[in-house]
C-alpha cells in the first residue's frame, strides 16, 4: 500500500477509541479470534523493546522519542505490565503511548490473526512484514465490508444517503464500488454521507470520493515524513460515475469519526462543499503504520502528518467542528430537515417537487420532534370506516383493510395525521367526520365516513 495517503491502515483493523478511557480493543476481522495468549516477563520485554524501537525507528515527532520510551519503561519497572492477559497487556501500552505522545493513532491492539497474516512464514523474524499476507487480510476484509459503503437509500424527498463505515482501498476493486454509489448519489436532490462512528482507513478512498465534489487537479493534502520529499494529493481527473458538483452536500460526523473520515470532513469544510451535521470529530490526523510486534500485537505508530491545502494546517488534537453541532442521534433528520429547506427554496424547483418536500417536511419533522397523542383521544378515533376498520391496541392505532397485511399508524402530527408503517406513501388523517387516505403525488383524498360501507372520492 502507497504510504503516501495513508491515515489508517486498514478500517476494518482498526479502532478510534474513546477519549476517556483510552482503550485498545481488538476489532472484529470476519474470523473467529482466539483467546489470549498468556504472556510471560520475557514476551512483555521482548514486546517493550520492539515498541521502544519502532517510535525511535518511525515516529513521526523525534523529540517525543526519548518521553515515549521513557514512560513505557518506567511502567515495566513499577510493574504496571506485570499481567499474563495479553489484551490487557495491549491496552495498557496503549495509554501509556497516547499519554505520552498525545496521538491519538499511537496504540496497540492484540489480533493474533491480523499479526500472522502481516509476519514472514518465519517465527525468528516476527518483525518482518508480509506483504502479500498483509494485503490478502485486508481484501478480505474490505469484501466482507463492501469496502466500507455499507448502506445506501433514497430518504424522502429524493435525498439520497449513503454511510460510509471505513475507508477502505483495495487497488482495481474498490474504484467501481464508489463508481455504483456515486451514480445513486448523483440521481438524488441532494446529497447525506454519513460517517459518524468511521474509524478511517487509506486516503486513496477519501481522495476518490471527495473528488467527486471538486474540480480536477486540486491540491487538496501535502504528506510530510522526516527524511522524506513531501508528498501530495491532488483531485482526479476521471472519474466514471462524472461529478456532483452543485448538489447540497451534508455530512453526519460524531466524536468517533477519526483519521481518513476525518480528512474527508476536513475537505467539506476547507473547500466549502457542504455543511457537517453532528459533533466534533476525534482529533486524529497523523499518518500511521502497523508493525506486527511477537508474539500476537499490531504496533499503530504515526510515521508523518497531513497538511491541507487550505488551511495549511490540519486537524490533529483539535477535531473537525460541524457547522451545524447536534446530537449524533438526531444528525441525519436535521440533516435530511436542512436539505429540505433548502431544495424548497430553490429557484425553478416544479410544483411536484416542491410537494414532495413538503410530504417529506412532515415525516422528518415529526422525527425530529415525536408527536404524542392522549389515549383518550386515539380510542375515539377506533371504530369501522367503511372497509377499514381502526382498532386501538397496546396504545397504538391499527388499520386493518380485506385482504391487506394489518398496519399501524404512527402519529405525524397532533391534529389527526398518521403515517401507514410500512410505506412512506400512504398516509391516514382523522377528521370530525371520518378518516381520509392520501397518497404522495396524489392531491385527491380518500374519504371513508364512519361506520359507511365504502369510500368517496
Amino acid at each position: 500500500m502507497n504510504p503516501r495517503f495513508l491515515l489508517l491502515a486498514s478500517a476494518a483493523l482498526v479502532l478510534i477509541a474513546p477519549a476517556a478511557p483510552v482503550l485498545a480493543r481488538q476489532v472484529a476481522t470476519g474470523a473467529e479470534q482466539a483467546a489470549p495468549d498468556v504472556l510471560s516477563r520475557t514476551d512483555r520485554d521482548a514486546a517493550l523493546t520492539a515498541i521502544a524501537a519502532a517510535v525511535r525507528a518511525s515516529y513521526v515527532f523525534p523529540e517525543k522519542d526519548a518521553a515515549i520510551v521513557a514512560r513505557l519503561e518506567k511502567a515495566r519497572q513499577d510493574g504496571r505490565y506485570d499481567m499474563e492477559d495479553a489484551g490487557v497487556f495491549a491496552e495498557r501500552v496503549t495509554e501509556d503511548l497516547r499519554a505520552a505522545s498525545g496521538d491519538r493513532h499511537m496504540y496497540m491492539l492484540y489480533n493474533p490473526a491480523q499479526y500472522a497474516a502481516a509476519t514472514s512464514a518465519s517465527p525468528a523474524d516476527g518483525a518482518a512484514m508480509s506483504q502479500s499476507g498483509a494485503a490478502a487480510f485486508e481484501r478480505r476484509a474490505a469484501v466482507r465490508d463492501h469496502h466500507g459503503l455499507v448502506a445506501q437509500e433514497i430518504l424522502p424527498g429524493n435525498i439520497r444517503y449513503l454511510k460510509v463505515a471505513g475507508f477502505e482501498w483495495i487497488q482495481d476493486e474498490t474504484g467501481a464500488v464508489y463508481d455504483s454509489a456515486l451514480r445513486f448519489l448523483k440521481d438524488g436532490d441532494a446529497v447525506i454521507i454519513d460517517v459518524r462512528g468511521n474509524p478511517g482507513g487509506t486516503h486513496q478512498a477519501v481522495r476518490y470520493l471527495v473528488s467527486h465534489f471538486m474540480d480536477p487537479d486540486v491540491l487538496e493534502l501535502t504528506f510530510l515524513e522526516g527524511g522524506q520529499a513531501p508528498k501530495q494529493s491532488w483531485t482526479l481527473d476521471h472519474l466514471p460515475a462524472g461529478r456532483l458538483k452543485g448538489k447540497p452536500l451534508y455530512v453526519l460526523i460524531d466524536g468517533n469519526t477519526g483519521s481518513a473520515a476525518e480528512a474527508f470532513a476536513y475537505d467539506v469544510q476547507q473547500f466549502k462543499l457542504g455543511e457537517l451535521v453532528g459533533a466534533k470529530t476525534a482529533g486524529a490526523a497523523n499518518n500511521n503504520k502497523f508493525v506486527p510486534v511477537a508474539p500476537g500485537f499490531m504496533l499503530s505508530v504515526s510515521f508523518g502528518r497531513p497538511v491541507h491545502a487550505v488551511s495549511q494546517a490540519n486537524w490533529d488534537g483539535t477535531g473537525v467542528a460541524p457547522t451545524i453541532e447536534v446530537a449524533s442521534a438526531r444528525a441525519l433528520e436535521t440533516a435530511q430537515s436542512l436539505a429540505l429547506t433548502r431544495l424548497a427554496a430553490a429557484p425553478g424547483a416544479s410544483p411536484e417537487a416542491l410537494a414532495e418536500y413538503a410530504w417529506a417536511r412532515i415525516t422528518v419533522d415529526a422525527a425530529l420532534k415525536p408527536v404524542s397523542i392522549p389515549p383518550s383521544r386515539l380510542k375515539a378515533w377506533a371504530g369501522p370506516y367503511g372497509e377499514v376498520t381502526i382498532s386501538l391496541r397496546d396504545g397504538k392505532l391499527w388499520m386493518a383493510r380485506a385482504e391487506r397485511p394489518l398496519r399501524s399508524l404512527t402519529p405525524l402530527t397532533a391534529d389527526g395525521l398518521f403515517a401507514v408503517d410500512g410505506s412512506d406513501r400512504l398516509r391516514a388523517r382523522f377528521t370530525d367526520t371520518g378518516m381520509e387516505t392520501l397518497w404522495r403525488g396524489d392531491p385527491d383524498a380518500r374519504v371513508y365516513p364512519r361506520g359507511t360501507a365504502a369510500p368517496k372520492g
